[in-house]
Formats: C-alpha cells, sequence, structure tokens
C-alpha cells in the first residue's frame, strides 16, 4: 500500500522553479531518506506534503486522501517536524505537549495517554516540568519530535531533525529515529550523508528541485558504479600474477597498490570467482579478497554537482 503518493509537484516562487515535476511513492511502513545539497528544495517538497504550503501544480495523496481537498484528514494521519521546531519557549514541555495534543484533535482522556506515551518516546521525563526555552537546543529537538508524535501519526516527516546539534545530541536524535522505525512511515529530508546510510531502506536525491536518483543504497550504487572494482591483498605478489589476473576474462585493468592489486571489471560474479581461482592456481598466498562498492558521498556528488547545479537561483 502506498502511504504517499506524489504526482506531477510543482512549486514556482515568481521567475524560480524550486520543485519541478516531482514524483515518487513510499509505501505503509518504509523509512526513505529525501536527500539533497542545501537549497534543492527539499524542505519546499517537504511543507507541501503537510500540506503547509500550496503547490504551484501537481498532486500529493497521503494514506489515500488529498492533501489540498481533504487537508484535515491528511494532518490527523501525519507528524511533522520542521527545520525549526515549532515549540513556545514560554511552556513546559508538558504543557506546550498537551497544547499541541489538543490542536490536533485529540480529546477527554486520550490526551494524556498520548502526551506521556510521546514523552516516553522521546525521552523527555525528567524536563517535563521545564520551560523549553530553558533547555538545551538537543533537548528541544526532542520536544519537537515528541509534538510530531502525539497524535500517534501513520506518517513522520522529519526535515533535518539533527541541524545545529552537537555531536551528542546528534547520535540522541538518530537513535530515537532508529527506533520510532517500524512504528510509522518515515520521510526523512538532509543534507547529511550518515544519517541516510544509518536509517533509510530507500534513497531519493534530489537537485534543482529535480529528482535525479531514486532507489536503495546498494541500488544506485550498483548504478552509478557502471563496472565493479575488486581489491585482492596477497602474500607473495610478482609480475606473473599481475599477468595471470589481466587475463582473466572480463578483468580491464589491474593497478599494482600495497601488497595487492586493484582490479576493474566489466563482469559480475563469474569474474569475482575467476580471479580467486587464478590467485589460488598462482599460488600467490591469497589474503584479502572483497567487492569494492561506489559510497553514498560519491553517488551524492556525482548527481549533484553536474554543470546546471552550479547556476544561481536555488531555494530551500
Amino acid at each position: 500500500m502506498d502511504m504517499i503518493e506524489v504526482s506531477g509537484l510543482v512549486k514556482s516562487y515568481g521567475p524560480i522553479q524550486a520543485v519541478k515535476d516531482i514524483q515518487f511513492r513510499v509505501k505503509k511502513g518504509e523509512v526513505v531518506g529525501f536527500l539533497g545539497p542545501n537549497g534543492a528544495g527539499k524542505s519546499t517538497t517537504m511543507k507541501i506534503i503537510t500540506g503547509s504550503m500550496a503547490p504551484s501544480g501537481g498532486s500529493v495523496r497521503v494514506a489515500g486522501f488529498d492533501v489540498f481537498e481533504e487537508p484535515l484528514e491528511v494532518k490527523r494521519r501525519i507528524g511533522y517536524l520542521p527545520e525549526n521546531p515549532p515549540v513556545y519557549g514560554e511552556m513546559t514541555v508538558e504543557s506546550y505537549l498537551r497544547f499541541v495534543a489538543r490542536l490536533k484533535g485529540i480529546s477527554g482522556e486520550r490526551v494524556s495517554k498520548q502526551v506521556e506515551k510521546s514523552i516516553e518516546k522521546t525521552d523527555l521525563g525528567s524536563v517535563r516540568k521545564r520551560l523549553i526555552q530553558n533547555l538545551s537546543k538537543g533537548f528541544r529537538q526532542r520536544v519537537g519530535i515528541a509534538q510530531a508524535l502525539v497524535s500517534d501519526p501513520e506518517v513522520l516527516i522529519l526535515d533535518e531533525p539533527t541541524s545545529g546539534l552537537d555531536p551528542r545530541q546528534v547520535a540522541e536524535v538518530r537513535a530515537l529515529i532508529q527506533e520510532l522505525k517500524g512504528e510509522h512511515t518515515i520521510i526523512l529530508s538532509t543534507h547529511i550523508l550518515p544519517e541516510v546510510q544509518t536509517m533509510c531502506e530507500r534513497i531519493i536525491i534530489i537537485n534543482r528541485g529535480r529528482i535525479v536518483a531514486e532507489d536503495s543504497l546498494a541500488g544506485l550504487s550498483n548504478r552509478m558504479a557502471g563496472s565493479v572494482n575488486v581489491r585482492i591483498r596477497v602474500a607473495r605478489p610478482g609480475p606473473a600474477l599481475e599477468q595471470a589476473l589481466r587475463a582473466v576474462p572480463g578483468v580491464v585493468t589491474v593497478v599494482v597498490a600495497d601488497s595487492g592489486y586493484s582490479l576493474q571489471m566489466s563482469g559480475e560474479d563469474q569474474a569475482v570467482e575467476a580471479i580467486a581461482e587464478s590467485v589460488v592456481h598462482s599460488k600467490a598466498g591469497l589474503l584479502e579478497l572483497r567487492r569494492e562498492v561506489v559510497d553514498l558521498e560519491e553517488i551524492f556528488l556525482k548527481l549533484t554537482t553536474s554543470e546546471e547545479s552550479q547556476t544561481p537561483g536555488s531555494v530551500p
């Protein structure tokens, strides 16, 4: 079941087109990373999905409801953490969460129940009676996540959830998001690569308002690599082994490197197997053989440093 359906989404600010015909779907329970450089259009897209901003064209459906024709139904099903959490500093954590719960249509005894659940999930019990303005930024970010969770939404939209936090606070927020996996459908909008690598099952990369890639990390790596790289390390390297490796079908290049060789191949598993057999047959003493895949940073740079991406006029 598709929990989120985005089709032909367009958003213009005067002559600048921030979002250009974006289309994607997110299945129920999926955790999707929405990745792009600053100014790529991530926040604009998230605001449109949550109904916080009207598009210039296209459609968005959440749990089968149209965001613009049935906005209240959509808002009941979405928990949204903007880049700057919408917290009121003069309120205590608990009173603020009660206020948000009532705003989201929760009534009666359910208010207390949902507030307790969100406080427990975000580990805010020790500061529940404190004014939000007196909390550290890490705790304020937790309060922002708690307000997104207080209605127990089916969908969580988290926009740059670790922005401006110190390393310890970043680790705490990432651990919290990890705990939420499986309970909610999550879109994590970020420009921080490790967050996507550690938390997301699928990645959507956006650049200058367009989706330039959409796949799992492994799928993106395979597509971007164009060929397979193999690194081998041996006990007894030498010219005879190098010549044998060059003769293996599918091997394109062989480069000598640190008691071993780096090979680029056009083939797949058969070629890797043939390389292993060649090394064993030569009695060079195989110590290590591993396939090297293109990492997310390399993929990201390839897809977002095109000539077009260097032109001015980007927006959030």
